[in-house]
């Protein structure tokens, strides 16, 4: 991951990351509930470290945990927590690489790592320093959530565009679309992340951002995870968790 460009692309997105959805606060219940439903009877003190704009956040702590988020962008974490606060829930938020958590050991009941935010690691030691320190700020027993893009399916097709998504703003609709970019070694690619909105009469105005993600397969993920002290290691598909993308779910080894 080249911090720099990373962080500028979720700095970029950052005021208008809720326009991929059709309804962020339909979302937000929503994963939360998935997600919830996961992490079993609480509450419990959690870690969102890629917490983005709150989209997990907001919804685990308005269900009664205790969660603080944390995102390599400020522009991030700093709306996340002030959408929290108008939702009436408590986010404390901070600027932190998930390679680098600025919290103390064994402090969390649960770690999240949503929104395929471990993609955006490019390398082998930066996914394996990254599940690291998330084992580092778990308790022994502790649970780790992570979701993925369903990579095997995609390695295969190599697809070159993400299907496109409407939303509604106070200016008519706006729409979410990516284009991908394959690199020879069939595991990384380079998005072009469009955003088009009304532009007055029949035009559009059109914003572009971009960034690069490794396409990790199950088995990939599932060794680094396995090989950075976790256990009980356990792959729920949509179909049973109800959250839109497979999540990966293991224990902290005592």
């Amino acid at each position: 991951m080249t911090d720099s460009s990373t962080r500028d692309f979720y700095d970029s997105l950052a005021p208008d990351y809720h326009r991929i959805f059709a309804d962020w606060d339909a979302s937000i219940a929503h994963q939360a509930g998935a997600l919830g439903a996961l992490l079993g009877p609480g509450p419990h003190r959690v870690l969102d470290c890629s917490c983005g704009i709150g989209t997990q956040a907001i919804g685990l702590a308005l269900a009664g945990h205790q969660v603080v988020g944390s995102d390599l962008s400020p522009v991030a974490a700093t709306r996340a927590a002030a959408e929290a606060a108008a939702r009436g829930a408590r986010l404390p938020t901070a600027a932190a690489d998930m390679r680098r958590l600025p919290f103390v050991s064994s402090v969390f009941d649960v770690v999240v790592c949503a929104d395929n935010s471990m993609a955006h690691l490019l390398t082998a030691p930066d996914v394996a320093a990254a599940l690291a320190d998330m084992r580092r700020v778990l308790r022994d027993g502790g649970l780790l959530l992570l979701p993925l893009r369903d990579y095997d399916e995609i390695r295969r097709t190599r697809p070159g565009a993400a299907p496109p998504q409407v939303s509604e703003s106070s200016d008519g609709r706006v729409i979410t679309f990516q284009l991908w970019h394959w690199h020879e070694d069939g595991e990384r690619y380079d998005q072009e992340y469009f955003q088009l909105r009304p532009g007055g009469g029949d035009d559009w105005a059109v914003r572009v951002r971009r960034t690069t993600s490794w396409a990790l397969t199950r088995a990939q993920l599932t060794e680094f995870v396995a090989a950075a002290g976790f256990v009980d290691l356990r792959w729920h598909d949509p179909v049973s968790s109800g959250f839109y993308q497979p999540v990966l779910t293991a224990r902290a080894a005592g």
